[in-house]
């Protein structure tokens, strides 16, 4: 089984299963973890108690998980 992949950098916690659920809502098996705040380019100041999450998806899904990711942010 191959390593999941970073799709996104949310802020929190909420974010992120917002963001997985959606995925999931399309079938892509999804996860999320604490970000490293200098691997995901967010401050800790710009983030809340709970800090950044990383969005994490199996690399075969990683294309159209951001394509979805990407028709909502817009």
């Amino acid at each position: 089984m191959s390593d999941p992949v970073r799709i996104a950098v949310v802020a929190n916690e909420m974010e992120a299963d917002v963001l997985c659920g959606l995925l999931r809502s399309e079938g892509i098996r999804c996860n999320h973890m604490l970000a490293d705040g200098a691997a995901a380019g967010i401050s800790e100041a710009g983030t809340s108690g709970f800090g950044a999450r990383a969005v994490l998806v199996a690399p075969d899904d990683a294309e159209r998980a951001s394509e979805l990711i990407s028709e909502v942010q817009t």
